[in-house]
């Protein structure tokens, strides 16, 4: 590896274990083995290194959401394969939480950068196409707009609030199968 991918190894580790906000230029420099000067040579400033840091982050944190889409048995039941993703991306924010964390981190900072903002952009229109077409057995390439909007929609915001909730109270967060009875109950009253 060479000192730019040093320094992003050393950032991504300094994101996981102090967080965005803790996280120093000396710290970065002291994880990744490299010199402080090296940071602004290569990314220009400890806030562009550590956004690079963040995107790796969040590609990292996608590829473990579609690897729990792609575990679950296609010819099992709907509601049997929303139960059991749920209770595998449950189980990724345990194995994953600083993971999940920098994700959580990402949409603050992004509030400060543009380009940060255009990563989380893509990757939610990414995300919401990919748990539609999931959902509704479709091909991402073939998913009509209105199932992205509506079921990926609500399904990011539902991931979202459950990832919430096991990051800061898992003892009471819900498991995949209450979140599956939790919509049940919804939708009956909806009507």
């Amino acid at each position: 590896m060479g000192n730019r991918e040093d320094l992003l190894a050393g950032a991504r580790r300094c994101l996981e274990e102090k967080g965005w906000a803790r996280t120093t230029v000396r710290d970065i420099a002291a994880a990744s083995g490299v010199s402080m000067a090296a940071i602004g040579y290569h990314f220009g400033s400890r806030e562009a290194l550590l956004n690079a840091a963040l995107v790796e982050a969040m590609r990292e944190w996608g590829e473990q959401i579609g690897a729990a889409m792609a575990a679950v048995d296609e010819a099992a039941p709907p509601g049997e394969r929303f139960e059991a993703l749920w209770e595998r991306l449950i189980a990724s924010i345990g194995e994953h939480r600083t993971l999940w964390l920098a994700n959580l981190e990402a949409m603050v900072q992004a509030e400060h950068s543009p380009e940060l903002r255009d990563e989380l952009v893509a990757g939610q229109r990414e995300g919401r196409r990919g748990m539609a077409a999931h959902l509704v057995d479709g091909d991402e390439a073939d998913i009509a707009e209105r199932e992205v909007r509506t079921v990926g929609s609500v399904h990011l915001a539902l991931l979202l609030g459950v990832m919430a909730q096991w990051l800061n109270d898992p003892d009471q967060a819900p498991t995949g199968a209450e979140v599956l009875a939790g919509l049940r109950a919804l939708t009956a009253r909806m009507g």
